[in-house]
């Protein structure tokens, strides 16, 4: 006999379009520290006056991508660790479960955390707290151009916190919740392996370019959507204030769409909280349960791919197990990776 389906009453999504106050220019963590309190707190008063306006049922709000501090750039490894990177347990993280518990919802975002079991390296974490204030799940991003990832100390990762922390899903009171950061909706693999753990509603905090509605990454959340059956709520920045680069090059189109990659709600450009629709898990189940074409979950052969994965290799894993490297390790490695490829003739 075929499991109930577990019944979830609908609820309003958020994805809460911010600016990035960038703390680059920041001379020490104390002063870093200051403008991401700052932050907070212009977010936070955004978060319930949002909540105000689209009534009770808005229990899930995501926040963009390093809404806290914007990216490194001119800076090293370490010394970003040392200025912008929150610990596992920092005050910063309590301060975002107080407001998720004040305000009853899901609060989501991504911030570049320190971990004790990697001392010299950081990670960018894609966090949910759920209304009790507790944080419900941590995915630290996969692919990153210019920063650490698990895949860089795969071993020791797998070791300190297994595959399930590689891959994680929260089973929660409104669905099941996973997330990826930035272009890795860009890797269809990533999300894949997180429906395969049950993902229902994949949330993707970003910073992109927008204004381009074919663009790789657009199109990206709708086969993402479409393939996994899933809904993706997107929260782009409303722009990064505070750094050479100008400041409204990312900035625009926060989205949610649904399992059927069906566009619920858009924004444009600047601080807005527009982008906001109903999630329905119980529809979402019911159309995982039909039989038909669109089954695509059901009619995927994930067997017969594995092969091929485990016989081809590209980007290696481990380039990072010695510790902290110069930002030149990340060009000299994809260098290296297109060289490999091309005697694979892959490329």
């Amino acid at each position: 006999m075929t499991k109930a389906i577990h019944q979830i009453p609908p609820f309003q999504a958020l994805a809460l379009q911010v600016k990035a106050e960038a703390v680059n220019q920041a001379n020490d963590r104390s002063e870093a520290r200051s403008l991401i309190e700052q932050s907070i707190n212009r977010i936070a008063q955004q978060i319930v006056a949002s909540k105000a306006f689209i009534g009770p049922k808005c229990q899930l709000v995501l926040l963009p991508e390093y809404f806290l501090t914007s990216f490194p750039m001119a800076e090293s490894l370490t010394s970003w660790a040392e200025k912008a990177c929150l610990e596992m347990t920092d005050p910063i993280y309590d301060r975002l479960g107080e407001i998720a518990q004040k305000n009853a919802i899901f609060l989501a975002g991504n911030a570049y955390e320190l971990d004790s079991n990697f001392p010299e390296l950081y990670f960018q974490n894609c966090f949910v707290f759920d209304p009790s204030g507790n944080m419900v799940l941590r995915y630290r991003r996969l692919n990153s151009m210019f920063a650490p990832t698990p895949h860089d100390v795969w071993d020791k990762y797998l070791d300190c916190y297994g595959l399930e922390g590689v891959f994680p899903v929260a089973k929660t009171a409104i669905g099941n919740l996973a997330a990826v950061a930035s272009d890795e909706i860009l890797f269809p693999e990533v999300t894949r392996c997180l429906a395969m753990r049950g993902a229902e509603i994949l949330l993707h905090p970003t910073s992109e370019i927008y204004g381009q509605a074919r663009s790789p990454k657009e199109a990206a959340k709708v086969s993402r959507a479409v393939e996994n059956m899933m809904y993706v709520v997107s929260a782009n920045t409303a722009g990064i204030a505070n750094t050479p680069i100008a400041e409204a090059s990312v900035d625009g189109g926060s989205k949610i769409l649904d399992y059927r990659g069906l566009i619920l709600a858009e924004t444009g450009q600047g601080e807005s909280m527009a982008a906001y629709a109903e999630i329905d898990i119980t529809a979402l189940r019911n159309y995982r349960r039909q039989v038909g074409m669109k089954n695509l979950l059901a009619r995927q052969r994930w067997d017969v791919y594995a092969e091929s994965y485990r016989q081809f290799h590209g980007y290696p894993a481990n380039t990072m197990d010695s510790g902290v490297v110069e930002r030149k390790h990340f060009i000299e490695t994809q260098v290296a990776t297109i060289e490999e490829l091309a005697k694979q003739d892959i490329i």
